[in-house]
Formats: C-alpha cells, structure tokens, sequence
C-alpha cells in the first residue's frame, strides 16, 4: 500500500492507535521507534496534534549520553512503563546534554494515552507494556544527512557510534519485526505505508 500524502499515514496511524488495546495499567502506550534520522520526532509532534489528549515522552530526555542507548530502554521500562503497569506515579530522570549528567526528576501526568518516541522507545522489556509500535525508516544515507543537518558536523563520531549502538539493538531485540505500521520516510518526505 503506497500512501503519498502526510495526512493519509497519520491517519492509518490513528486506526491503529484506536484499535489497540490497553497494556499499561489504564495508559495506551504508543511506541514510535525507528533508526535515527527517520522522522520520529516530527511524525510524533504531527501524530499529537490529532490526539491532544495524549501525553509525549522523547527518549531523548532518558538517553544518558551517547552511548546510552541500553539504559535508556532499561529505564523507560523500570522507571515509566512499569510503575504505570501498577498503577503508581511514573517519573523519569532527564539527561542534561548539555553538562553531561542528569538533570531533572520529571513526572509523567496521569494519562489514558502515552506516545513514546525514539530510537529503542518499542524494545524489550517495555515492549511487553506497549499497546502499538510504528516504525519509522529512510535510507542510511538520508537519515545520515538529516542528523548532521539537525546537530552539526561537530556530532560526527557521536551519530557514527550511536548508529552502531542502534543497529546492534535492533538487530539483538528484532524490533522492527513486531511493528503494527512501517513508514518510509524517504524521498520524497512520506514516501510510503506498510501495514502490517
């Protein structure tokens, strides 16, 4: 199936997304995950403002530092995921990237619905917890290109071995594997939907 408007992914996504069901306690938990540089940010701020009620949570904020990418995954379950599973208050600390080191506890606001997005957001163990997953793809080159746009040649080698941390987890967890909706994000930007 091959959609060539923003407008017709969101709204497959927005099927799925009212279709799933609740895996978190009373929280939906919608995963947008995918490889850096593929779109996830933008297709989740898009993705909100159709659910206005829902709540957003970067794994940006949980990444401690470059090479945190598989404590990221490990806490957004043990310190949001699973206190909603239980029904208790969920709190996460944020990273500081500009002084390296965390920062701030942040609570997560009581929510019927949770769009978690970035890379590792649909990984074990908080898979398990999550009622959606949508991958988000482009091709490396592209994605490649879009990182450096967004955070400058001086974030070479750290983008180089994030990609190889992101590759060794998708590859170990299967990710993309378990995704409800695939979207390329190619050119041209929405270049196609592949529902699963």
């Amino acid at each position: 199936m091959h959609f060539t408007k923003a407008d017709e992914v969101i709204a497959a996504a927005l099927v799925i997304i009212n279709d799933a069901q609740k895996r978190c306690g009373t929280t939906k938990v919608v995963a947008i995950d995918g490889p850096s540089g593929a779109g996830k940010t933008d297709f989740t701020v898009a993705l909100a403002d159709r659910l206005p009620h829902a709540r957003v949570i970067h794994m940006d904020d949980l990444y401690p530092g470059w090479d945190g990418l598989t404590q990221a995954v490990a806490d957004v379950h043990d310190q949001v995921l699973a206190p909603l599973a239980r029904g208790e208050q969920a709190a996460y600390r944020r990273w500081d990237w500009e002084n390296d080191r965390y920062g701030e506890w942040l609570s997560l606001p009581p929510t019927s619905l949770l769009l978690l997005e970035g890379v590792g957001s649909g990984a074990q163990p908080g898979r398990q917890l999550e009622s959606a997953l949508i991958w988000l793809e482009a091709g490396r080159d592209e994605r490649f290109r879009r990182g450096i746009e967004r955070d400058g040649d001086s974030y070479l080698p750290h983008w180089q071995r994030w990609a190889a941390g992101e590759e060794a987890l998708f590859a170990a967890d299967g990710t993309r594997g378990t995704a409800d909706l695939i979207v390329h994000t190619g050119s041209p930007p929405v270049g196609g939907l592949e529902p699963l």
